[in-house]
């Protein structure tokens, strides 16, 4: 069991000993960063494994198993957008755009939408036999990725599936899917760890300060383990020391700085910093960043509640953006932009 993370293996043992699900379609949902994306890859291992049927897990040692790890299984389909990188769990970090070194034009950024293309390829894996007995599993993450073109695609394989074929839908934001998908999954809310858990969990990782690394992450183990990355740990920590301090932020010189980083990181970490500021203000706590305590009471001193409450209400819809913008820096200008008018005017009443 040690493949699978200390706060799912009592999930993972339930679904071990059942074995059969009440539908074709499962949906894996919670928050980024708890492990949904390889608890769902350890489940589909497990499935197609040969010698599993009175098992705890995978052989490991069986050809669906060696088919399964070298990623070349004829009976597995994993979907995901092209953006997409396979690092630990959910956890998606520098997604940069690399220059060609021949020119300065920047290459093409790869998509972070699963497109009806994408969808459509699915039919020979779905509709014709399998190349083995049993289960055919199709995995798809993160499922709110799907434009809608796909999702409506996706929607009526999901009507009349063959048997023997399993969806597993990953999904950090399960309200953005369809309705209609939704209610043909059986869904399944994947555990999170308590706080003693999660830290205990990163010093076993040998991260440093595990607690603060925690928190910052939203309480999320495995977006923790992106602290530990001395590129990520500058970043974000240029991006709060600037938007933290009024009298000196400018939002087009950050802007120019985080416009090659992942936008919807960046999006978050002001998500982030905005929720401790109204945390603050109704509850006297901060969440996220804690060393930042007494910076956050004195911006959050003079910001009205409703406007602040605004300002993270379109921060939501500037987060959905993110995905596709047709300029990052002109997206990050408008977004910081926005907010500096916010501490601006808390700035000056002072």
């Amino acid at each position: 069991m040690d493949k699978i993370y200390i706060w799912q293996q009592t999930l993972w043992k339930k679904l071990a000993k059942e074995r059969q699900f009440s539908g074709h379609a499962l949906l894996l949902k919670g928050r980024a960063g708890i492990g949904k994306s390889l608890f769902a890859h350890h489940l589909a291992k497990f499935l197609l494994c040969e010698h599993s049927e009175n098992a705890a897990e995978a052989c490991g040692n069986c050809q669906s198993c060696t088919w399964f790890t070298y990623g070349d299984h004829p009976n597995f389909y994993l979907l995901e957008p092209e953006a997409l990188s396979i690092l630990s769990g959910d956890t998606i970090v520098n997604s940069k755009v690399e220059e060609d070194t021949r020119t300065t034009k920047p290459k093409k950024k790869p998509s972070q939408q699963i497109s009806v293309n994408q969808i459509r390829a699915l039919n020979d894996f779905v509709y014709l036999s399998g190349h083995q007995d049993g289960y055919r599993v199709i995995l798809i993450r993160p499922a709110e990725a799907m434009n809608p073109a796909a999702a409506n695609a996706l929607l009526k394989k999901l009507e009349e599936p063959p048997a023997n074929v399993l969806f597993i839908l990953v999904s950090h934001c399960p309200q953005h899917l369809l309705p209609t998908i939704r209610s043909r999954c059986h869904q399944i809310t994947m555990p999170v760890p308590d706080v003693t858990t999660a830290s205990n969990w990163l010093k076993q990782q040998n991260i440093k300060s595990p607690e603060v690394c925690l928190a910052a992450a939203g309480f999320a183990p495995l977006l923790a383990l992106t602290f530990n990355d001395p590129e990520y740990m500058n970043n974000h920590g240029d991006f709060i020391q600037q938007i933290s301090d009024p009298a000196n932020f400018n939002p087009i010189i950050l802007a120019e700085k985080m416009q090659r980083y992942n936008l919807s990181i960046v999006v978050s970490w002001l998500q982030k910093w905005c929720y401790d500021l109204l945390s603050f203000r109704c509850t006297g706590k901060v969440r996220y960043h804690p060393s930042q305590q007494l910076v956050i009471q004195t911006l959050a001193a003079n910001i009205e509640n409703k406007v602040l409450i605004v300002f993270m209400r379109d921060l939501i819809s500037t987060q959905q953006l993110s995905k596709h913008p047709l300029n990052a820096r002109l997206f990050l200008e408008e977004m910081l932009l926005s907010y500096a008018v916010l501490i601006t005017a808390t700035w000056n009443k002072e």
